[in-house]
């Protein structure tokens, strides 16, 4: 391997080094809650991409809200398990919503072809 024999002085250290700049990165306001965000990311803020909520965490807050039960005494673990189970409810009915937009899809798709078969025949 090659070694140098000599150190690099200050002033070549600096000339090689003088185009290597940081640059800004580009941000944007989020349209749901306003705050600067770092463009096509998630908003850290409200959790929301696009219009639409997207983090884990606000669907596991907001369903945590509609299931309020009365507190126990419970532990570091049984507080885990909560949470993976309201993770896993969230992740559940996004999966659900899902399914049922491409169903809505295919039966929007299959109206259209009865409409345009129908528009041929007249």
């Amino acid at each position: 391997m090659a070694v140098p024999k000599k150190r690099t002085g200050h002033s070549a250290q600096g000339k090689r080094r003088s185009n290597w700049k940081a640059t800004k990165p580009a941000t944007t306001k989020c349209p749901n809650c306003g705050e600067t965000v770092l463009t096509h990311t998630v908003c850290t803020a409200c959790g929301t991409y696009k219009g639409k909520a997207v983090s884990l965490k606000d669907r596991v807050e907001e369903v945590a809200v509609k299931e309020e039960k009365p507190a126990k005494k419970s532990t570091k673990k049984a507080e885990a398990v909560e949470e993976v189970k309201a993770e896993a409810e969230v992740v559940e009915t996004v999966e659900a919503e899902v399914v049922e937009a491409k169903e809505e899809a295919v039966v929007e798709t299959e109206v259209e072809a009865e409409e345009a078969t129908e528009t041929e025949e007249k």
